[in-house]
C-alpha cells in the first residue's frame, strides 16, 4: 500500500505542509555556504527557504515525481531522488532539515544511520514530522470505514514518542538538545471536501485499490464519524500532533 503523489494537489490543497514549517527553518537557522540536506524536500519549497540564507542546499525525496516538480519550480538548486533510508553524501554535512517525511519511513533506525553518517562532527540534525497520536481520531475512522466492506486497513505511517525517537537518535551517537511534542490542530483546504481531500492525498495507498465507487463509500463514512469532532464553520481541523527534534553529532575528541 505505498502512497503515490499528485503534485498538482499536493501544492494547491496541502500548502500547510511547508507554510507551517518557517518556524523550523529558524531552528534550523542556516548559514551562508553550510552545506545543508533537505531530507524529504518534496516540491522544494523549504528547500528554497533554506537557499536563501546563501547555504549549499541540496533537496532528496525518494518520490520521482516529487522531485521533478521541485526540479521545475527551483532550476537554480540541487534535487535528487533518494531513499531516507539509504541516502549517501559525498561529503560530511553541516546540516540535515526534514519536514513532515520521517513518519512515512517505517525502518526509523535505516534512516538514522544515515542521518548519523551523513553529518560531520558537530553537525545538527532539525526535523519535524508527525508524533505519538497524530491524526489519531482520523486513523481510527479510517480503519472503521474499511472494516465495514472487508477491506484491508494497514496505516503507511510511524508516529513516534518524543522518547522512542530520543533513544533511537542517541544509539547512533546524536546528542538531542531540543525535543517537543504538541498538538497542532490543522486546518485543511478545501472547506467541506478537506477531509476527504487530504484522505485522497495522504491515505491514498489505503484507497487506490478500491473502486471509485468504494473509495467514495469509504471517505463518506469517516466524514460521518468524524464530522461531529473535527468538522468546525464548514471547516475540517485534522487532529495533528508534531514531534519537533535537534540532535548534535558531537565533536570528535
Amino acid at each position: 500500500m505505498q502512497n503515490t503523489w499528485n503534485t498538482a494537489l499536493y501544492e494547491t490543497q496541502h500548502a500547510f505542509v511547508w507554510q507551517s514549517a518557517t518556524d523550523l527553518i529558524e531552528l534550523l537557522s542556516p548559514q551562508p555556504e553550510e552545506r545543508i540536506l533537505d531530507l524529504g524536500c518534496g516540491t522544494g519549497q523549504l528547500t528554497a527557504q533554506i537557499a536563501k540564507s546563501g547555504a549549499a542546499v541540496r533537496g532528496i525525496d525518494a518520490d520521482a515525481t516529487m522531485i521533478a516538480k521541485a526540479q521545475q519550480n527551483y532550476p537554480q538548486l540541487n534535487f535528487e531522488q533518494a531513499d531516507a533510508r539509504s541516502f549517501q553524501t559525498e561529503e560530511p554535512l553541516d546540516a540535515i532539515f526534514s519536514n513532515a517525511v520521517l513518519h512515512w519511513v517505517k525502518e526509523p533506525n535505516a534512516a538514522i544511520h544515515c542521518i548519523a553518517r551523513a553529518l560531520k562532527s558537530g553537525g545538527r540534525f532539525v526535523a519535524e514530522f508527525g508524533g505519538h497520536g497524530n491524526t489519531h481520531t482520523i486513523a481510527q475512522a479510517l480503519i472503521n470505514a474499511c472494516a465495514e466492506i472487508e477491506h484491508p486497513c494497514t496505516l503507511p505511517w510511524y508516529f513516534p514518542s518524543l522518547g522512542d525517537y530520543a533513544s533511537r537518535l542517541e544509539k547512533y551517537g546524536l546528542e538531542v538538545v531540543y525535543g517537543t511534542l504538541r498538538d497542532r490542530p490543522t486546518p485543511l483546504e478545501g472547506k467541506d471536501a478537506g477531509l476527504a481531500n487530504w484522505l485522497r492525498m495522504f491515505a491514498n495507498g489505503i484507497l487506490t485499490s478500491l473502486s471509485p465507487e468504494l473509495q467514495d463509500r469509504v471517505i463518506q463514512s469517516v466524514e460521518a464519524q468524524l464530522e461531529p469532532k473535527l468538522y468546525r464553520d464548514r471547516v475540517w481541523i485534522a487532529d495533528y500532533r508534531r514531534l519537533r527534534l535537534m540532535a548534535i553529532k558531537p565533536l570528535s575528541h
